[in-house]
């Protein structure tokens, strides 16, 4: 039993080494395969920097929102391009003014009746009251002369002089009568002519009213920029764009003119990189339809409160950034961009491709190119970036490989 089990041993030792001399001679083609078609990068030395990457839009922090005006029965007949920029006082939007003018023409024409009969009352009037003077005052003659017939009683007969008492009397009455009558007429008079000063206010208060509608019947940009049209939800089946035709309800949103000077794009930054960045903080600006433009800004500020998105089930801040006034004047509110958001600067630092950095052993490490072979060797991690990592640890003339050369070799 003894020397079975010690040929048993030796014949295992030596199918091992067998298999292990036979491993080694193949491994050496391997690596040197490994050594041409492994993809390899050389690292980089100089100045590091760390930044949160975040997506969202170009927007205008400003806007002017254009109303229709309110004025009924209104239809657009002509708008400004959508495409093209509208200065400051131009025409954005016309309406059709056919009908307020047949209006105006009416009401005009109203004034002027209500106007002719108020001047009408007022003449009217006038000889009215004269009329009146004169026969008050031959009323009132009418009573002296009977005062006078009953002066000299005396000289006439009893009967008479009766008699100039009723006249007396009578035209006394007369007299009364008259007045209360001219009083009567004075009334009405004043009456008849505030109806018809009312009626002619009222016809030019209804003229200034359609003079104004009229005004409005141009709508002026507040500011300078580009129109971008509501959307017309009175078309139910196709809602589109207000266009040349459509009639509009009074107060209805119909176009908005973002302020081009105030743009800013407008983040969505994940809840866990929050704490990361500081309003102030140096960003970079990129945006998709322009690929070749960086623009250098400065983060200017955070929303307080997080967003919660019930698509992805996370909660996320808002951050915005303010673009310089003289940006590229191509840049639209909408558009789609990144941002970099700087939150450190590590100088001399020694930076690798993200691809390079593997956990061997529960640590960061790269496989370093040597004299054809690769040797692993733990680093230390600095900062990472979605692209780069800043590591310490291995020389600024070093090479490593960008794949794990010991998984299938390289494949």
């Amino acid at each position: 039993m003894r020397k079975g089990t010690a040929f048993r041993i030796v014949s295992g030792t030596v199918v091992a080494a067998s298999i292990a001399f036979t491993g080694w001679m193949g491994t050496g083609p391997l690596r040197q395969a490994q050594e041409t078609s492994l993809s390899i990068a050389p690292v980089r030395k100089g100045e590091f920097v760390a930044i949160i990457r975040c997506r969202g839009q170009i927007k205008a922090g400003r806007a002017a929102r254009v109303y229709a005006p309110r004025v009924p029965n209104l239809r657009i007949a002509w708008m400004a391009p959508p495409g093209q920029i509208v200065e400051q006082g131009e025409p954005v939007i016309r309406f059709d003014s056919s009908s307020a003018q047949q209006e105006l023409i009416q009401k005009r024409a109203a004034l002027e009746q209500a106007q002719a009969t108020l001047d009408q009352a007022i003449v009217e009037g006038r000889i009215t009251a004269q009329r009146d003077e004169s026969d008050l005052a031959d009323s009132r003659l009418n009573v002296e002369l009977a005062k006078l017939k009953t002066a000299n009683n005396e000289f006439v007969s009893r009967l008479e002089a009766e008699q100039s008492q009723i006249d007396l009397a009578v035209a006394e009455q007369n007299l009364r009568m008259l007045e209360a009558e001219v009083a009567l007429h004075v009334v009405s008079n004043e009456s008849k002519v505030a109806s018809r000063t009312r009626q002619r206010d009222y016809a030019r208060a209804d003229m200034e009213l359609t003079i104004a509608r009229l005004s409005q019947m141009e709508i002026l940009a507040p500011l300078t920029g580009y129109a971008i049209y509501s959307t017309n939800r009175q078309s139910m089946q196709n809602p589109q764009p207000f266009r040349v035709g459509d009639s509009v309800s009074v107060g209805m949103n119909l176009a908005v003119i973002p302020d081009m000077t105030s743009l800013m794009i407008d983040v969505s930054v994940e809840e866990t990189d929050r704490g990361r960045m500081t309003v102030g903080d140096n960003v970079r600006v990129r945006v998709d339809a322009l690929p070749e433009l960086v623009i250098e800004a400065t983060l200017t500020g955070i929303s307080p409160l997080a967003e919660f998105s019930f698509e992805t089930f996370s909660r996320s801040f808002r951050a915005y950034a303010a673009l310089d006034e003289h940006a590229d004047p191509r840049l639209r509110p909408g558009m789609n961009g990144g941002m970099d958001i700087i939150i450190a600067r590590i100088p001399d630092a020694i930076t690798v491709p993200a691809q390079a950095l593997f956990t061997r052993g529960g640590k960061p490490a790269v496989y370093l190119l040597e004299d054809g072979n690769f040797r692993a060797v733990d680093v230390q991690v600095l900062a990472r970036n979605p692209d780069e990592v800043a590591i310490a640890g291995i020389p600024d003339d070093a090479r490593v490989s960008l794949v794990d050369p010991l998984i299938q070799g390289g494949g």
